[in-house]
């Protein structure tokens, strides 16, 4: 039986999340149609600017993105509490930075940040949506539809109903998570070398690198955060490597071999080196609703009333692999 979002989706407690959003029918929306030959692959720029501001502006930390031509993926941590120690100006900027007035002008802007700094019932329910995880995804995609809609003077649908969403239950998943998502358009074939990925997390890192080399050695940051966020002790050089390690293996489909020169931030992640790329590719088909170890898995179920839940039984059999 099908049960609510509201149900995994905690309102008082931060969380990790990976979230996927579908064009309708799966058609090539937002990047270039091999059957028309049209291209609408600037529609992936609006997304990725979207995505940042977003992540300005909810109590958020995006840690990983990817915009495909038809869908896009978003891993990141949410904390609904937060907003409540925001002062009242500074959640009403927030929100007219989403909603900006009509006429986009300075004194407008500052005329609604005003009108709902008096308004302290309806600057409360802001002060919510900005924690919430469902409302951050309608700020996203729904401009984006908006758009699109307007650019091809039609009506209706833009994305397939609403965002799936997976709980990240340890860093470990969180990691798996975001490997699943930088490596994206190798999986799909779309690109053959990590630097040359666009419109996602990872192109973002590679070429502040570029410039900065000193960042290599850095423990990695979210892409995007206005909250102190949960996040594992990588470094980035470390990130990289694991990124083109795990997607040499997973575009060569060959799960069950590792190559002699396995990096090192892969033994300190799993004892076995198998497990690894089996996990990050588990991301998307082998969890549904909720992604950790076989406990987690197995305690979330019975939190919802239920025996099982999908994910259970590969978890188990991940932990069995030697």
């Amino acid at each position: 039986m099908a049960r609510p979002r509201s149900h995994l989706v905690s309102s008082n407690e931060r969380s990790l999340f990976h979230c996927v959003q579908r064009c309708v029918r799966r058609a090539w929306l937002c990047g270039e149609d091999k059957y028309t030959g049209m291209s609408f692959e600037h529609r992936k720029q609006w997304v990725t600017d979207r995505i940042a501001l977003v992540g300005q502006c909810f109590a958020v930390a995006i840690h990983a993105y990817a915009v495909m031509s038809n869908h896009l993926h978003l891993v990141l941590e949410v904390d609904p509490l937060a907003p409540v120690h925001w002062c009242d100006e500074d959640v009403a900027r927030r929100w007219v930075q989403l909603f900006p007035p009509r006429d986009g002008t300075a004194s407008a802007f500052e005329v609604k940040c005003q009108s709902l700094i008096n308004d302290s019932i309806r600057l409360g329910i802001i002060r919510q949506r900005l924690g919430s995880l469902s409302w951050l995804m309608k700020c996203l995609v729904e401009p984006i539809a908006r758009r699109a809609n307007a650019e091809d003077l039609c009506k209706g649908r833009f994305w397939e109903g609403r965002f799936k969403s997976q709980v990240l239950k340890d860093e470990k998943a969180l990691l798996a998570a975001m490997a699943y998502v930088d490596l994206n358009p190798i999986r799909a074939g779309v690109e053959h070398q990590i630097e040359d990925q666009q419109h996602t997390s990872v192109c973002g890192r590679v070429k502040e690198a570029k410039y900065r080399p000193q960042l290599l050695a850095c423990v990695m940051q979210p892409r995007v955060t206005t909250i102190t966020p949960v996040f594992p002790e990588i470094r980035l050089q470390d990130y990289l490597a694991l990124l083109e390690w795990t997607g040499r293996h997973l575009r060569d489909g060959h799960c069950g071999v590792i190559p002699e020169a396995t990096p090192a931030i892969v033994e300190q992640i799993e004892k076995n080196a198998t497990r690894w790329p089996v996990r990050v590719k588990a991301i998307g088909s082998r969890y549904w609703r909720v992604v950790g170890e076989a406990q987690d898995l197995v305690d979330t179920a019975r939190a919802l009333g239920q025996r099982w839940l999908c994910g259970i039984g590969f978890a188990r059999s991940l932990g069995k692999v030697r």
